[in-house]
């Protein structure tokens, strides 16, 4: 059970990255004043909150309906997560996601930060394909209705780390400096290609079994 929350920890703290989505935060939110930020902050962090309790009660349920097995789920979700760590290792994904906020900052004015709120921080820079795909695998690899609960507390445990880094984005980005966080996602890149394989593999071994 340790292991697979430590796993869970892991993959859903990497793939969503609190602490790289704090410069994103601040990009999309210059010209608000420290209420608003707050105010997205606060908005943007429960509006993903819900579309991953979405997901993570109802996610298996939906790939039932649509006739998709959870080993190919696996292999599907795991090849997803090791191409955004490949972007991570070689610094792509960052300059991906500081490309989509600039695009919502254009079309959506400062005034306007409910919407702003909503896209991109809450989808797709906290709720992404990556991490929904994450939660599914990892709400479906549950070995015991005490794991399922302990990984809805580990998805609130990492939100709140986003909510966090939000409301204390400048002095993160201050602290940090470009080549500090350039290391670290780097390595958080390499630890998800790992996790990502892993999920490959397991998918793989079940479609063998079956």
């Amino acid at each position: 059970m340790t292991d697979y929350f430590i796993n869970a920890f892991a993959t859903l703290f990497v793939t969503i990255d609190p602490v790289g989505l704090a410069p994103m935060f601040l990009g999309v939110t210059a010209g608000l004043s420290a209420a608003d930020r707050k105010r997205v902050a606060i908005r943007a962090t429960v509006t993903a909150a819900l579309i991953f309790l979405l997901f993570f009660v109802a996610g298996q349920s939906v790939l039932n309906v649509l006739g998709i097995s959870v080993s190919a789920f696996r292999v599907a979700g795991g090849i997803l997560l090791f191409l955004i760590a490949v972007e991570m290792v070689f610094g792509k994904r960052q300059q991906r996601k500081t490309e989509t906020a600039e695009k919502a900052v254009e079309h959506h004015p400062p005034t306007d930060f409910h919407e702003v709120a909503i896209f991109p921080l809450a989808i797709p820079l906290i709720a992404g394909p990556a991490a929904i795909s994450a939660t599914i695998l990892l709400s479906g690899q549950a070995p015991d209705t005490l794991s399922y609960l302990g990984l809805a507390a580990v998805i609130v445990i990492i939100l709140g780390s986003c909510l966090f880094a939000f409301l204390l984005a400048d002095r993160i980005e201050r602290l940090l400096g470009d080549t500090a966080q350039l290391v670290i996602t780097r390595l958080l890149g390499v630890l998800l290609a790992a996790l990502s394989v892993q999920f490959i593999a397991d998918g793989v071994l079940a479609f063998v079994r079956s």
